[in-house]
């Protein structure tokens, strides 16, 4: 009975940080295209310039090794800090900047439609 009831918390557990891997994953990509545009920008110009520059040098072509670099790096960048965070034992839902994640978001303002006067009862 004791081997079942473990055996199930460590499913649980595996579980729980495989969730929390893929949020996180999920969280840093959302992040990284979003905040992170202007260094999407200029790692593209850097990459641009880099395949041309390849280009001339290799006979193999120098844009897929560029783009692989570039696009594996991310990637890789986004997997790395995801497992940190996650081995970290940080939870996402207990961030607080990271309001959206929980369906919780605090609205600034409720929205008062042209018919509400008639219709709703506005508290004050």
């Amino acid at each position: 009975m004791e081997l079942t009831q473990q055996s199930t918390w460590e499913k649980g557990s595996s579980f729980g940080t495989f969730k929390s891997f893929l949020i996180w994953s999920f969280t840093l990509s959302v992040c990284f295209l979003v905040v992170g545009f202007p260094i999407v920008v200029i790692m593209t110009t850097m990459g641009c310039l880099g395949a041309l520059v390849l280009q001339s040098v290799l006979s193999i072509s120098g844009v897929l090794i560029v783009a692989g670099m570039l696009i594996g790096g991310s990637v890789l960048s986004i997997f790395i800090g995801a497992t940190i965070l996650t081995l970290k034992g940080l939870n996402p839902q207990d961030v607080s900047w990271l309001r959206w994640l929980n369906g919780k978001a605090s609205p600034l303002s409720t929205s008062v439609y042209a018919a509400c006067p008639l219709t709703c009862e506005i508290t004050q």
